[in-house]
C-alpha cells in the first residue's frame, strides 16, 4: 500500500504542475503576455535584432524543414569539432585529450537528436568546456527544436487556407528564452540546494575510509583480508595473486546541476557522470530524486494541455493526456510487480529474502539502496516513456519482464508522453491513424479537428508511425550479424540479445538509456547507432511538417452529428489499442527472442 501511495503522490504532483504550465506555454507561443514578459520579452527582442530575425515571417513547411536541418547541421558540426579539439582548448582542468572521430560523431549526433546516447564516461572523457558549451547548449536547442515542430503542426490544425506555419527561428527563441531558461534556472538552484555539485573545480582524489581489494580484471574481491603493511590480499588464508589494493577514490567535480536540470526537463537524459542519476553527486537524496523524476515528464505532460488550449478544444488535449497516462500507469504497475516479485532464482533455497517485511524486498540488484524498488521502477517507467534516458538504476539488472516493459515503451515510438514536442507530434500521427481506421469502419471520410484526413496525410502518417520500428529492427538485425557486436555484449543468450535490442530501441526512440552491460564504443556501433538516431529523429520531423503544411491549406469542416468524437472514452480506448497493436505487431518476434525467452528459461 505504501508503494501505491508513493506512486499516486508522484502522478498527482505531475498533473498539478502540468495543467498551469501547459497554459503558460500556450501563451508564450502565441505571443501573449505572461508574468515573466516584462523581464524576458526585451531579451527576446534583442535576439531578434542581433540575429536579424523577422518576427512576422511565415514559413511554408518546406522552408521550416530546411531551417530545422540547417540549424541541426550547424550544431552537429560545432559539437563534433569541439570534441576533437578539446585537448587544446581551455576549460579543461583535468587535461583530457580530444575524443576519437567515431565517438565524436556518435555523441554529436546523439545530442542534436535529443537522444543523449553515451558510449563514454562523461566525467573522464569530456572537458568542462565540452560539457557546458557543447552538451548543455544542445540540451536546450534540441529540446526546443522538437517543441517548435509541434507548434508548426498545431498551426496546421488551427490555420485555414494558408501555407504559413510560423517562423522556426521565432519559435526557437521563444521556447528557449521564455520556457526552458527560466524553468531550468529554478530547477538548477533547487538541485544545488539539494546537494548536487555545481562548481568549476577539477576532479578530487580522496582517501577511502576502508580500503578494498580488486582482481587484475578490476572486480571486487569478496571476503578479502587486506594487509596494507605488506601489500597482500588473502581470502580464507590464501594469498590472491595480482590483487590490487585500492585506498583512494576518484570524485568528479564541475558544473553538474545546470546540465542535470535541462537533461531532465528537455528529455535529454545524458548524465554528467557515467552512471547518470544513480551517482550520489548527481542525485544525492529523495528530494533531488523527486525533483529530477517529476521534471522528466513535466513538459511532455504539459504540452497535452497546451495542445487543447491552442486548438480551442480542451477536451481533445485531455483525451490525449488520458491515453498517455493510462499507458504509463499500466507500464509502471508491470515494472513494479515484476521487480517486487523478483525471479525464482533469487528466492531459490531461501538464499535471498525477497519479502517486503522491514526491507525493500524483491529484486534489488542494480538498484540504489537510497531509492529502492519503488522509486527505481517509477524512474525507469518515466524515463523510457518520456524518451528521456536518464536512469537511477541499471536496467540491465531488471527482471526479464521488467526490462521488457522499459524496452516496449521506447519501441512504441516514444509516444507515451515521449520527448518534448516530438512525443506529442508522434502521438498525433497515431491519433490521425486511429481516426482514419475508425472512419473506414463506419464508411465516412476521416476528419480531425475540422480538417479532412486524405491520402496525402495518411502516407506521411504511416512514415511517422513506422520510422522508429523500421530503424530499430533493421539496425539491430544488421548488428546481430557483426562479430564485433557480439564481442561487445556482457551476456550471452537471450539476455545478450536483449542488450543489443535495447540499444537500438533506445537510439531509434531517441531515448539514450542502455542495458548497462553493453560496451558500445566501437567504430561500427558508433556509426550505425548514429545513423539510426538521425533517421529516427529527422524522418518523422519531415513527415510531421508535411502533414502540417497540407492541413494548413485545407478549409475547416463544420462538426455534424455524424462526426466521429475524438474526445470520448471509446476513442481513447481505440487510440491505446492502435498504439499497442502497432508495437506488438512490430516487435513481438524480437521480444520473443530476448526478454520473453529469458523469462521462460527462468520459470521452466
Amino acid at each position: 500500500m505504501s508503494i501505491v501511495i508513493q506512486y499516486i503522490l508522484y502522478l498527482a504532483i505531475l498533473v498539478i504542475f502540468a495543467i498551469p504550465f501547459g497554459a503558460y506555454i500556450k501563451k508564450v507561443m502565441e505571443g501573449e503576455k505572461t508574468f515573466l514578459s516584462k523581464i524576458l520579452t526585451p531579451c527576446e527582442n534583442v535576439i531578434y535584432k542581433v540575429m536579424r530575425i523577422d518576427k512576422e515571417e511565415q514559413m511554408n513547411w518546406k522552408k521550416y524543414v530546411a531551417s530545422v536541418f540547417i540549424f541541426s547541421g550547424i550544431g552537429f558540426l560545432f559539437l563534433f569539432l569541439l570534441q576533437l579539439l578539446q585537448g587544446v582548448l581551455p576549460g579543461n582542468p583535468q587535461g583530457v585529450s580530444g575524443v576519437k572521430w567515431d565517438l565524436s560523431f556518435n555523441t554529436a549526433v546523439s545530442f542534436i537528436t535529443n537522444t543523449n546516447w553515451q558510449s563514454y564516461t562523461g566525467e573522464s572523457t569530456l572537458s568542462y568546456l565540452t560539457q557546458a558549451v557543447g552538451l548543455t547548449v544542445q540540451n536546450f536547442v534540441s529540446a526546443a527544436t522538437g517543441m517548435a515542430v509541434l507548434f508548426a503542426l498545431i498551426r496546421g490544425f488551427t490555420r485555414v487556407k494558408t501555407d504559413g506555419l510560423g517562423s522556426f527561428w521565432v519559435d526557437m527563441v521563444r521556447i528557449v528564452v521564455h520556457i526552458l531558461l527560466p524553468l531550468n534556472l529554478v530547477l538548477s538552484l533547487l538541485l544545488v540546494g539539494g546537494g548536487v555539485i555545481q562548481n568549476l573545480k577539477g576532479a578530487q582524489t580522496v582517501s577511502l575510509v576502508e580500503p578494498i581489494a580488486v582482481s587484475a580484471e578490476g572486480e571486487w574481491i569478496e571476503n578479502a583480508v587486506i594487509d596494507l603493511e605488506h601489500g597482500t590480499v588473502t581470502v580464507d588464508g590464501e594469498v590472491v595473486e595480482d590483487a590490487e589494493i585500492v585506498t583512494e577514490q576518484f570524485v568528479p567535480m564541475g558544473p553538474a546541476a545546470s546540465q542535470i536540470a535541462v537533461k531532465q526537463t528537455g528529455t535529454n537524459g545524458g548524465g554528467y557522470t557515467g552512471v547518470n542519476s544513480a551517482h550520489p553527486l548527481e542525485n544525492p537524496n529523495a528530494f533531488t530524486n523527486l525533483l529530477e523524476m517529476i521534471s522528466i515528464l513535466l513538459i511532455p505532460a504539459s504540452l497535452c494541455f497546451t495542445f487543447g488550449n491552442a486548438v480551442k478544444n480542451k477536451k481533445q488535449g485531455t483525451a490525449i493526456f488520458i491515453a498517455m497516462f493510462i499507458c504509463l500507469v499500466l507500464a509502471l504497475a508491470s515494472i513494479t510487480v515484476s521487480e517486487q516479485l523478483g525471479t525464482p532464482q533469487l528466492s531459490q533455497s531461501g538464499n535471498v529474502d525477497i519479502s517486503m517485511e522491514h526491507q525493500a524486498g524483491g529484486n534489488m540488484e542494480g538498484k540504489e539502496a537510497r531509492f529502492g524498488i519503488a522509486a527505481s521502477s517509477a524512474w525507469s517507467a518515466f524515463t523510457t516513456a518520456a524518451s528521456n534516458g536518464s536512469v537511477n538504476a541499471m536496467h540491465d539488472s531488471y527482471t526479464p519482464l521488467g526490462g521488457m516493459v522499459t524496452m516496449l515503451l521506447m519501441q512504441l515510438g516514444e509516444v507515451i508522453f515521449g520527448g518534448v514536442g516530438c512525443g506529442l507530434y508522434g502521438m498525433m500521427a497515431f491519433v490521425i491513424l486511429t481516426v482514419f481506421i475508425a472512419g473506414l469502419l463506419v464508411g465516412r471520410t476521416p476528419e480531425f479537428l475540422g480538417k479532412k484526413i486524405e491520402p496525402y496525410e495518411m502516407k506521411w502518417v504511416v512514415i511517422v508511425c513506422l520510422a522508429a520500428p523500421v530503424t530499430i529492427l533493421v539496425g539491430s538485425g544488421i548488428a546481430a550479424l557483426v562479430p564485433e557486436v557480439a564481442d561487445s555484449l556482457h551476456n550471452s543468450g537471450a539476455h545478450g540479445f536483449s542488450e543489443l535490442l535495447y540499444t537500438y530501441s533506445s537510439c531509434g526512440a531517441n531515448n539514450g538509456s542502455a542495458f548497462a552491460g553493453f560496451h558500445a564504443d566501437t567504430v561500427f556501433l558508433n556509426i550505425s547507432l548514429g545513423i539510426v538516431m538521425l533517421v529516427a529523429r529527422f524522418l518523422p520531423i519531415v513527415g510531421t511538417l508535411a502533414i502540417a503544411g497540407s492541413l494548413a491549406e485545407k478549409k475547416k469542416i463544420a462538426t455534424t452529428a455524424g462526426t466521429l468524437s475524438t474526445t470520448n472514452a471509446m476513442f481513447v480506448f481505440l487510440l491505446i489499442f492502435v498504439i499497442l497493436l502497432v508495437g506488438a505487431l512490430s516487435f513481438f518476434p524480437a521480444l520473443a527472442l530476448g526478454p520473453i525467452a529469458e523469462f521462460f528459461s527462468q520459470v521452466m
